[in-house]
């Protein structure tokens, strides 16, 4: 789980580089992206899928001999944690300020809930707890022709402003449902890894094909399972320009098929490569934060080199200009964000070992949150 959790960071890192240097264009509005940012954007998709579907299985990994009760008070805690950390210190990561004009609910939000909601579910059965992440996962799309601007359902399910004032606005950027609903099933994942090595493999390959199947199935249907049909000007675009949020029926199928393939590839099995990926896999949330931290500082240093001034860099008065105000003409090309994504990782990369050395011979309990 190390090694693919580690090669999703790696990912996240590209697609946080391109916001923060590359330019300033969607690149999922198939009328104007090129199919090179397209698939620099789509590659990613795989990220968060990943920590939410691990996140659950962790849990399960580290409850099993334990009590639910201890292991309920660990996610709770846990989870309060991951809330508090993103309306503060990734909140100043990602914007270098602490006026807070605006604030987006972002991943840390939604894995903090979701480690939270976990928390109450573990004292279900575990066939309850997968019935309810299916529900979830298979029927929230059912719900999106719901409007609404009520800020308990922009929390939950359709991405909106909770709160919007000329002094201040909170954006909730992951919906829960369906984020609680995969951190559910990566929790009765975890069972498969009380199994055989063999059979254990087995299951995670059949069970990926299986959702790229589905995937493929469903989406050639063009009825059910994404807010946006795909549409035949741009095919191969459109019919991979899955809505991530909230995360469709289809996004999470075409995510978590592949991400379940590599879990089965990946298992048993040990390279050099494996290893430094696995570097990385063991300190999610350091490597999470520092990343950011990292290219928010290069794209200051990029912004006084380019245009000799980095007030902006410092300011996020709106949605609009988040996490920074950039100045005209901001934006690198595509290959020099590739370049940058590259010196993030592998600098990155002996403050990661670093600090996972630090967790495997010291085991002072508040490690365990960073």
């Amino acid at each position: 789980m190390d090694i693919v959790r580690g090669l999703a960071m790696i990912l996240m890192a590209l697609d946080h580089t391109r916001d923060f240097l590359g330019v300033n264009a969607n690149p999922v509005d198939l009328a104007t992206t090129t199919a090179p940012l397209f698939f620099t954007r789509w590659i990613t998709h795989f990220c968060a899928p990943t920590f939410f579907l691990l996140t659950g299985t962790s849990a399960w990994l580290s409850g099993r001999g334990r009590p639910a009760s201890q292991l309920s008070w660990r996610l709770l805690t846990r989870g309060a944690w991951l809330l508090l950390l993103e309306l503060t210190v990734f909140r100043f990561v990602l914007q270098f300020n602490f006026d807070y004009h605006t604030t987006l609910l972002n991943v840390l939000w939604a894995l903090g809930w979701a480690m939270m909601v976990l928390s109450l579910l573990v004292y279900l059965p575990r066939p309850a707890i997968a019935a309810f992440g299916l529900i979830l996962v298979l029927g929230h799309n059912a719900l999106d022709p719901i409007r609404s601007a009520n800020p308990l359902w922009s929390l939950l399910h359709s991405p909106n402003f909770v709160l919007k004032t000329p002094e201040h606005a909170i954006l909730a950027g992951y919906p829960l449902i369906p984020w609680v609903g995969v951190t559910a099933l990566g929790y009765c994942l975890g069972v498969v890894y009380d199994w055989a090595p063999g059979r254990r493999r087995r299951f995670l390959l059949r069970t990926g094909l299986a959702l790229i199947a589905a995937f493929v199935a469903i989406r050639a249907i063009n009825i059910y399972g994404d807010p946006f049909p795909w549409v035949p000007n741009r095919p191969l675009l459109s019919f991979f320009n899955t809505n991530k949020y909230p995360p469709s029926l289809l996004f999470l199928l075409m995510t978590l098929g592949p991400a379940l393939l590599l879990l089965g590839a990946v298992d048993g099995r040990s390279n050099e490569v494996m290893r430094v990926l696995s570097t990385y896999g063991k300190v999610p949330l350091f490597y999470f934060l520092v990343h950011f931290a990292l290219i928010h500082l290069i794209a200051v240093v990029v912004c006084y080199a380019r245009f000799g001034e980095i007030h902006g860099m410092f300011e996020s008065p709106s949605i609009a200009q988040f996490p920074f105000t950039a100045p005209p003409g901001w934006g690198l090309s595509l290959p020099l964000v590739y370049l940058f994504w590259a010196v993030v990782v592998c600098s990155l990369y002996p403050l990661c070992s670093w600090y996972a050395r630090i967790r495997q011979t010291r085991r002072h309990p508040l490690l365990s949150y960073l």
